[in-house]
């Protein structure tokens, strides 16, 4: 993003205002129904923020999302007639300041951090008076990455081209190892060597002086330079970073590993795993998942940065605790045997050279939530359960009396600005469908959606047409990007995702959602799609996406329509009466 339009933004405002201190550069960015977590893994944010000046009023970024419920002073309600109350805005943690902040700093000595100390204490400061405003932004792109899930969400976006021109082969351009993109969002350097037989999945980058064994499957993956893979290794999901090592049967799930970590033969590591640099795991070792391994012990509360020391390398594993809970990949002990090079001096009784980091405050149960991993799919059907049971303790008569009081409270000065519903759905549902391209399993991407229909009390026809939409986007989206014909992009994606579509559309009703959804786009959101009509509908009936009755009864219900939503009826017109003509042949027969 530039910076230059908030910067003026925040030196007008000076101005006009010297107790406007700050800056604070936020975007748009719904959290999940069921984690309460942004996709950068980040807890939600509410803030409140006065529409006309767009002064920040409240922020809590750690709110109870077991109640579900905010605690906002009455003075700020009592002197801001209206005001916006959101849960969907990410915070970039890019601010500008004026110099006041740094004194106020000085004279606030046990001012530890910027957001929980410092801008609350600001916000209910009523002796100063200083002010904090907030800069929106729409088509720039800004993050931060503070965890493990934000560093993948935002490779995965730079590798899908959000962030573009901040994208790899533009970046590398003109330098001796250009790296060049090619069909589905791969990248790869000059020099690699790649076998014949390795397969390279969607959205994956190939590093320099890497070369890649036979049999071997990478997806969704980033390879680093001058990366040695043996043969028949999967890497799904993971980062592997340069002059790594890995032989021949290993398997890396969803995980980071490290510059010069070794991984020896049919070493396998499970998803949400971080191997920092150099270590090395033996023979047949599988590394548990959400396991965190360094040479470098974790230091406790009271240890300075002075004070940490490499592990010794004779010492093996160390009560830092050991991994007493790997197992073997071969039916067999995790001891290396006497034929691998890794003594078991050099690794212990574990097979793995390191220390665990074991996971502070509310332990590992825990890592799941800011892992490069995927959310386990027990985990959301938990939550999925717990959303359904607070939807069904709420009786009707209680949210009758709630819509009474919003009706009838005519003390109150406050008007709150939401969307439409049904908008606000869409959009999530787009939001959630996008972490599914980045690996999410289906099976997860419905729970999701589900969820989000139970808490938008939506009808199960709202999710065929919101699905539908991000599906079209996608295909959109993954033409622009790659410069391929977006006929073929789409064709790629509706076979992708068909099973997807198949599970929302199980009436006939539902399968018109589709197709109404289809027009709104065309003449809105996505108009590119519009001269292709014709030829995407043959393809959605082709994959039973859409039915036979469900088009005929479309175009049926537009006979009497205006000429401007027969548009698309007309355009379809040889397909349409193909359909028709088949099913007389049918009936025929049948007399």
């Amino acid at each position: 993003m530039s910076l230059k339009d908030a910067l003026q933004e925040h030196k007008d405002r000076r101005k006009k205002d010297p107790l406007a201190v700050m800056t604070m550069i936020i975007k748009h960015s719904k959290p999940s129904i069921l984690t309460h977590q942004t996709r950068l893994g980040n807890d939600e944010i509410v803030m409140a923020i006065a529409p006309e000046t767009k002064e920040l009023l409240y922020y809590e970024d750690r709110a109870d999302g077991s109640h579900l419920c905010v605690t906002i002073d009455k003075d700020i309600l009592a002197s801001n007639p209206t005001l916006q109350l959101h849960n969907n805005m990410e915070d970039c943690y890019i601010d500008i300041c004026s110099p006041e902040v740094l004194s106020l700093f000085t004279d606030n000595f046990d001012y530890q951090h910027l957001r929980r100390h410092f801008v609350k204490g600001l916000l209910v400061d009523d002796i100063m008076g200083y002010k904090i405003y907030t800069h929106e932004i729409c088509s720039s792109y800004a993050a931060r990455i503070d965890n493990f899930r934000s560093y993948d969400a935002v490779s995965k976006d730079i590798i899908q081209r959000w962030t573009y021109p901040m994208v790899p082969d533009v970046l590398s351009f003109g330098n001796c190892h250009e790296v060049k993109l090619h069909r589905q969002g791969i990248y790869k350097a000059s020099d690699v060597t790649l076998s014949h037989s390795a397969q390279i999945g969607a959205n994956s980058v190939i590093g320099n002086a890497t070369s890649i064994g036979e049999h071997c499957k990478i997806s969704n993956s980033v390879i680093g330079a001058g990366c040695c893979i043996g043969k028949n290794v999967i890497i799904h999901g993971s980062y592997i970073w340069d002059n790594v090592i890995i032989e021949d049967g290993c398997k890396v799930s969803n995980s980071l590993v490290g510059d010069d970590v070794h991984l020896r033969a049919g070493a396998i590591v499970e998803p949400g795993c971080i191997l920092s640099f150099k270590i090395k795991v033996g023979k047949n070792v599988v590394v548990p998942a959400y396991s965190k391994v360094s040479l470098l012990e974790k230091p406790s509360n009271e240890d300075s940065d002075e004070e940490l020391e490499y592990a010794d390398t004779n010492s093996g594993v160390t009560d830092s605790p050991p991994f007493s809970s790997m197992r073997s990949n071969a039916g067999r002990p995790a001891v290396p045997s006497k034929d691998d090079d890794l003594g078991a001096s050099e690794t212990g009784t574990s097979g793995v050279l390191g220390y665990i980091w074991a996971s502070s405050d509310t332990g590992t149960q825990e890592d799941w939530r800011q892992s490069i991993a995927p959310i386990p799919k027990e985990k959301l059907q938990e939550m999925q359960h717990a959303v359904s049971v607070d939807d069904d303790n709420g009786s009707e008569e209680d949210l009758n009396n709630r819509q009474y009081e919003q009706d009838h409270d005519g003390d109150s000065e406050i008007s709150v600005v939401e969307d439409d519903d049904y908008t606000k759905f869409e959009k999530e549902v787009e939001e959630t469908f996008q972490r599914a391209l980045d690996g999410i399993h289906e099976d997860n991407l419905i729970l999701e959606i589900n969820a989000l229909r139970l808490s938008y009390s939506l009808q199960h026809a709202d999710c065929a047409g919101a699905v539908f939409y991000s599906v079209m986007r996608s295909a959109s989206v993954a033409a622009q990007s790659t410069n391929d014909n977006l006929l073929k992009t789409t064709a790629d994606a509706l076979a992708k995702w068909k099973d997807l579509l198949r599970n929302y559309t199980k009436t006939v009703d539902e399968e018109m959602e589709i197709l109404l959804k289809f027009e709104e786009m065309c003449q809105e959101t996505t108009k590119e799609f519009c001269s292709l009509f014709s030829k995407i509908l043959p393809y959605l009936y082709d994959k039973d996406v859409v039915s036979e009755d469900a088009i005929l009864r479309w175009a049926e219900e537009k006979e009497n329509a205006d000429e401007a939503d027969k548009v698309f009826v007309k355009q379809s017109d040889a397909f349409i009466q193909w359909l028709k003509e088949a099913e007389e042949e049918d009936d025929d027969e049948e007399e």
